[in-house]
């Protein structure tokens, strides 16, 4: 079997919110939008260029209440050389960190939590 995992999905409310978080605070980029007039939905997908893996952003128009994360969804995980400085940068982009960087609970793996601005957690990795 030769597969791959292309991308998750997420439901978001304020899609140029997102978008701009995802893009300007992560440093993603955006590979491509799509409206669906008929469906009243639009698609943005985004990622960085070595991981091949995208996020991808669905706004439905006409939703107006916030979504409810659930508690089965856990959280986007991205890896980084420095995660101490990507959190500082996060935070002067005025982002939110729930959890500062440091050594995880039981191992070694310096990890940090980052909320996006619907409240998905993003787990910070250090590489």
């Amino acid at each position: 079997m030769n597969s791959r995992i292309l991308h998750t999905m997420i439901r978001v409310q304020d899609l140029q919110k997102s978008v701009h978080f995802y893009t300007q605070v992560l440093g993603m980029t955006e590979y491509r939008r799509k409206d669906y007039p008929g469906g009243k939905f639009t698609l943005s997908f985004l990622g960085y260029e070595k991981s091949g893996v995208q996020i991808e952003l669905t706004h439905n128009w006409d939703q107006e209440e916030v979504y409810d994360l659930g508690n089965g969804f856990g959280h986007i995980a991205i890896g980084s050389e420095d995660i101490y400085s990507l959190c500082d940068s996060i935070s002067d982009a005025g982002g939110e960190v729930v959890r500062a960087p440091g050594p995880m609970k039981h191992g070694t793996t310096h990890i940090a939590f980052v909320h996006d601005p619907d409240g998905y957690a993003i787990e910070l990795i250090q590489e």
